[in-house]
């Protein structure tokens, strides 16, 4: 009896440690890996999300963020550092692979991790922010933007730039408070943000920027080994050396938001959206110009909605396209010209902030708006082609047919007009094999005259 019970111990410690949700052993955690490649947006913005809580959940030892970025939205990269700073476990960024760069919002996103890297070859810095608002550049456009650009205020500072103050003393906050709790170089980090300033890795490991320099990642993992990081107020010692490294892929819905999110494509989306509902209303039945535009439609404001977006831009794109579809059904020109520079302007205002990756293009704006523009005037030629020709139905519809002599008696007879048998008459002589054509119709009755008098007439 008493081995039965010994043995039924032992069988439900066997279990338990079978299906214990804790490791083992220390030598069963792993690294997990993932690339932010690109400009950094929503997507990058749920990719790292998504990973922060697969790393949490799998209690893995460390997760490599490998950055190789030219920056992008304010809005998405103060996302991703508050997730990093929250994140339970450790993260090591690694701007790599060689000739990689963590730029702009890459740079910040860096002096965030907790252990900070670089492979030989790559750089980083250049963190000035961006101009907000305002047009796109043309072509050519940069080298001189007017007078104003030389105008000075009682500071030396260009005139008119205190939004742009604003701006850039709250980048240089955020990069010198990241720079105190990480314990790296704060003033190089002012530099990058006022004077773009740029480093290469061996420069960034002189200037404190930099923890270390890793050719490749397990490489990054021993000298990561030992570190000890601040995570979430906890001081952690990492052991990482010898880590199996996992790499994670972004899953089909952060590429698919990788792709609409671009406002480029946002707009072209946007635009199918639009004229696939109207050609649905103009031609009822069709079904799929309206199932395909209200899906683009859907997509194009869902990607908008994760965009830092100027609603003004917004408003007067809408209103553009509304002036040239009401163009298209009653042309007046006016409306089809304040239809395309309501649409320029507005996609050209679109975006709040032009982050790298971000900026609204005019090969994407002229090309639209002529498109635009072309469809509203293709639209509008056939509307008034038909207002000079309006539809005949009922007798007006029988008028000129051309009809064949079946038989015929003095001034009446039967004609074969549209595949069918009429009975019809004449104020002329007409004989059968005459050709002729219906002038009206009464009481079922048709009225014909010969189509050829000089031909019928030589017959006779």
């Amino acid at each position: 009896m008493s081995f039965a019970r010994v043995a039924l111990l032992a069988v439900t410690l066997v279990v338990a440690a079978v299906v214990s949700p804790f490791p083992s052993a220390e030598g069963e955690r792993l690294a997990l890996s993932v690339a932010i490649d690109g400009a950094i947006g929503p997507a990058s913005t749920r990719q790292l999300e998504e990973v922060l809580d697969v790393a949490a959940r799998r209690d893995a030892a460390v997760l490599i963020l490998k950055l190789d970025t030219p920056g992008g939205l304010v809005t998405s990269m103060r996302e991703m550092i508050a997730d990093i700073l929250a994140s339970p476990v450790p993260v090591i960024g690694y701007v790599a692979p060689a000739g990689g760069h963590a730029a702009s919002a890459g740079t910040y996103i860096l002096y965030a991790t907790h252990v900070a890297a670089m492979a030989p070859g790559t750089n980083l810095g250049a963190a000035s922010p961006v101009e907000m608002g305002g047009l796109p550049s043309l072509p050519g456009g940069e080298k001189d933007n007017g007078p104003a650009k030389d105008q000075k205020d009682a500071n030396g500072r260009p005139a008119g730039d205190a939004m742009m103050a604003k701006v850039t003393n709250d980048a240089v906050a955020l990069i010198r408070s990241l720079a105190e709790l990480r314990g790296r170089n704060g003033d190089w980090g002012e530099k990058a943000v006022r004077e773009a300033a740029s480093l290469s890795a061996n420069a960034a490991l002189k200037e404190h920027v930099i923890d270390f320099v890793a050719r490749d990642t397990t490489e990054l993992l021993q000298q990561a080994d030992g570190r000890t990081v601040d995570v979430a107020g906890k001081k952690v010692v990492l052991a990482t050396k010898g880590l199996p490294v996992e790499t994670l892929e972004p899953g089909w819905f952060i590429r698919l938001l990788a792709v609409i999110t671009d406002p480029n494509t946002a707009i072209i989306l946007m635009l199918v959206g639009v004229y696939g509902i109207v050609f649905e209303f103009t031609s009822p039945g069709a079904v799929a110009p309206g199932v395909v535009g209200t899906i683009c439609l859907v997509l194009g404001l869902y990607a908008l909605d994760l965009l830092p977006i100027n609603y003004t831009g917004l408003a007067l794109m809408l209103l553009g396209i509304t002036f040239l579809v009401i163009e298209a059904f009653n042309p007046t020109v006016v409306l089809g010209l304040s239809g395309v520079a309501a649409f320029v302007f507005g996609a050209a205002m679109l975006m709040r902030v032009e982050g790298p990756g971000f900026a609204m293009s005019w090969a994407v704006i002229g090309p639209a708006a002529a498109l635009t523009l072309g469809l509203a005037l293709l639209t509008g030629t056939y509307v008034w082609a038909v207002r000079r020709n309006p539809p005949r139905d009922g007798g007006e519809a029988m008028r000129g047919v051309p009809a064949e002599i079946l038989d015929w008696q003095g001034g009446e007879g039967h004609v074969l007009a549209l595949g069918e048998r009429w009975r019809a008459k004449a104020d002329e002589p007409i004989e059968a094999g005459d050709s002729v054509e219906v002038t009206d119709i009464s009481d079922l009755v048709l009225t014909v005259r010969r189509r050829d008098a000089g031909q019928n007439g030589a017959r006779q």
